[in-house]
C-alpha cells in the first residue's frame, strides 16, 4: 500500500479559498497594518464570515466539522500574505478555543464556543509570566477559594488577543495548593471586565505589528468556582495538550511566511539586471531559490505528517516538536536569503521581505523555543515520552 500526499477534495477547496482571500483582501493592506500597527477589525471579521475560526471542531460546539489538516492549509496560506492576522488566528484556535473545547464542560462550551468558533469573539491563553516562560512551572498566579468563589493574584506577559475590542477573557494557569514543595496548578476561566482583571498596553515589538500582545494584571479578581476548567491540579496537562497541537500550527504559519519569501524572491531575481542579465541567470542566485524550495517543502511535509496524527487522535508529540523547529528555522533562513537576494533593496521597508523578516524570528520562541523543541525530541528518542523534565533531571547542571 503506498503513501498519498495527495490533498481531498475538501482540503483542496479550503485550502484555495484562503488563498483566494489571503491574495484579494489581506496582501493589498498587510503593509499597511504594519505601518500603523493597527489591528484589522474588518478583516478578521470577514475571515470569521469564512468560517476558518471554527476550521477544526465539530458542528456541535458551533465549528465548520473540518480537519486539523485543513486548518493547517487555512493557516499556511494567510501567514502567505500576513503573519500577524495569520497569528490572530492561531492563538485565537489552537491556544484560546482548544482547552475549553478538551477539558470545559458541557456548560462550559455552550456558554463560550459558539462565540468563539464564529470568530465574533477572541480568547486568551495565559500560560507565559515574567519568570515562567520554557519552565510553564515556574507559575507564580495564584487563585485561592474565598467560598464558592476563586480569588487570584498574578500577572501574565506576551498574552496575544487579549486586548482588542472583541476579546472576552483569558483561560490562565494559576497555582491552586502547594505542599511540600509540590505546586497544584489548575487552569481557571476569566472574563474581561471582571473587576480586579486589568489589560495592560500594548507592547511596541519587532515584528506581529497588527497582532495584539498584551501583559495582563490580576488583583483580588474573583471568578465562580464553576470557572475552573477540567480538574483542579491538570492545568499544565491540559494548555500542554493545547500546545502540541499549536507547534504544528505555528509551524504551518512558518511555511507560509517562508514560502512568501520565496515568492518574493523568485519574482525580484527573475526582474532585477546586473551585468546585462537577470540575476536569476547566476547561479549563485538559482543556488539560494533552490535550497528555499526544498526546505520550505520538508517543512511542509512534516506539518501534513503531525497534522495527519492529530486527526487521527494518534501520539503526535515528537512530530509537533520536529516540524516547528524545522519550518521556524527553515522560515529565518529563508528570511535572511530572501534579504539577500534583493540586496539593498530588501533592507528598505518599500518590500515586504523586509517585514517578513521582521516577523519570522518570533516563531522560533512563542509556543515553545527551538532550544525546548529539540528537548522534545531528545526526550522521545531516549524513552522519556516527551517530558523535558524528566529529560533534565539526568542532565548534569
Amino acid at each position: 500500500m503506498g503513501l498519498s500526499f495527495e490533498l481531498s477534495p475538501e482540503q483542496a477547496a479550503i485550502r484555495g479559498t484562503c488563498r483566494d482571500f489571503a491574495i484579494q483582501v489581506v496582501a493589498p493592506q498587510a503593509a499597511e497594518w504594519d505601518r500603523r500597527q493597527e489591528f484589522p477589525y474588518p478583516v478578521v471579521a470577514q475571515m470569521a464570515e469564512l468560517g476558518v475560526f471554527g476550521l477544526p471542531y465539530p458542528e456541535s460546539v458551533g465549528g465548520a466539522g473540518a480537519d486539523f489538516v485543513s486548518y493547517l492549509l487555512a493557516l499556511e496560506e494567510i501567514a502567505r500574505a500576513d503573519a500577524s492576522l495569520a497569528i490572530t488566528l492561531e492563538a485565537a484556535v489552537s491556544l484560546g478555543i482548544a482547552p475549553i473545547f478538551f477539558f470545559g464542560t458541557a456548560e462550559q462550551q455552550q456558554h463560550y464556543l459558539p462565540e468563539l468558533c464564529a470568530g465574533r469573539k477572541l480568547w486568551a491563553f495565559g500560560l507565559t509570566e515574567p519568570e515562567a516562560g520554557s519552565d510553564a512551572g515556574g507559575t507564580k498566579t495564584r487563585a485561592r477559594r474565598d467560598g464558592k468563589e476563586w480569588v487570584i493574584d498574578g500577572s501574565k506577559c506576551f498574552i496575544t488577543n487579549s486586548g482588542t475590542d472583541i476579546s472576552a477573557g483569558v483561560t490562565l494557569t494559576a497555582i491552586t495548593a502547594e505542599k511540600d514543595g509540590r505546586k497544584r496548578i489548575s487552569a481557571i476561566l476569566v472574563e474581561r471586565g471582571t473587576p480586579g482583571y486589568e489589560v495592560g498596553a500594548a507592547y511596541h515589538k519587532l515584528g506581529w505589528h497588527a497582532s495584539d500582545t498584551r501583559e495582563l494584571t490580576f488583583a483580588g479578581c474573583r471568578v465562580p468556582e464553576a470557572n475552573l476548567l477540567g480538574k483542579e491540579g491538570g492545568g499544565l496537562g491540559q494548555f500542554f495538550k493545547a500546545l502540541e497541537a499549536g507547534r504544528v500550527a505555528i509551524a504551518a504559519l512558518a511555511v507560509g511566511l517562508a514560502q512568501a519569501c520565496l515568492d518574493a524572491s523568485l519574482g525580484y531575481a527573475q526582474e532585477r539586471r546586473q551585468f546585462g542579465r537577470p540575476i536569476s541567470h547566476f547561479q549563485a542566485t538559482q543556488l539560494k531559490l533552490a535550497d528555499m524550495e526544498t526546505q520550505i517543502e520538508l517543512s511542509r511535509l512534516m506539518v501534513w505528517r503531525a497534522g495527519a496524527l492529530i486527526d487521527q487522535n494518534r501520539p503526535a508529540g515528537k512530530f509537533a516538536a520536529m516540524a516547528k523547529l524545522h519550518a521556524s528555522e527553515t522560515a529565518t533562513w529563508c528570511a535572511n536569503q530572501a534579504i539577500q537576494i534583493h540586496g539593498g533593496a530588501g533592507f528598505m521597508e518599500d518590500l515586504p521581505v523586509a517585514r517578513y523578516y521582521r516577523d519570522v524570528k518570533i516563531n522560533e520562541i512563542g509556543e515553545g523555543t527551538s532550544e525546548v523543541q529539540r528537548l522534545i525530541i531528545a526526550s522521545h528518542l531516549l524513552g522519556l515520552g516527551g517530558s523535558v523534565s524528566k529529560l533534565l533531571d539526568q542532565t548534569p547542571s
